[in-house]
């Protein structure tokens, strides 16, 4: 099944600022070590500038559900760099390839939900534990992710609002 980009989101580093929430951009180019204009701390401190987490997709059909469900967030919200449309957040599998404008991903990994997202305008002090356990908790021995899924950049390439997301493996 094959989607498309909704929309492109980045941030540069803010002093004082988390990398969130990120913010619409036209044509933006995707390296292995992420998008030109960008900034990950967790990546580049915590994970050594992991090539695997070099890009953050989330589908659009998973914000509406969170909306549905009471959290207001929006696309860039959840530090995703890519907000796809068209392709179900379970559709996205850990080593699946996919052509996304010039460029291709390779799923490597869920994105967990961390206290940072606590820090987003509508959540307040009092929901934001709950908010980071409607995203990311274990239920029984299963991960139950809905916060967005990492990926390397096998080939760069510049990606836009409106490119297509098309499914290689």
């Amino acid at each position: 099944m094959s989607g498309i980009v909704l929309q492109v989101n980045r941030k540069p580093e803010t002093p004082g600022e988390h990398g969130l929430p990120k913010v619409p951009a036209d044509a933006v180019r995707f390296t292995a070590n992420g998008l030109e204009g960008d900034y990950n701390r967790f990546r580049t401190h915590a994970k050594g500038g992991d090539p695997a987490r070099a890009v953050m997709i989330m589908p659009v059909e998973m914000l509406r559900q969170l909306n549905a469900e009471g959290w207001p967030v929006q696309p860039g919200d959840m530090g995703e760099n890519v907000t796809s449309e068209g392709i179900a957040y379970d559709d996205f599998t850990i080593g699946a390839r996919y052509q996304v404008g010039e460029a291709v991903i390779e799923i490597a990994e869920p994105c967990l939900a961390c206290m940072n997202l606590a820090s987003l305008p509508f959540i307040d002090q009092e929901r934001g534990p709950e908010f980071i356990r409607t995203l990311t908790r274990m239920e029984g021995n299963a991960l139950f992710n809905r916060r967005g899924w990492y990926a390397a950049v096998v080939r760069e390439g510049t990606v836009s609002p409106g490119d297509a997301i098309t499914p290689l493996t």
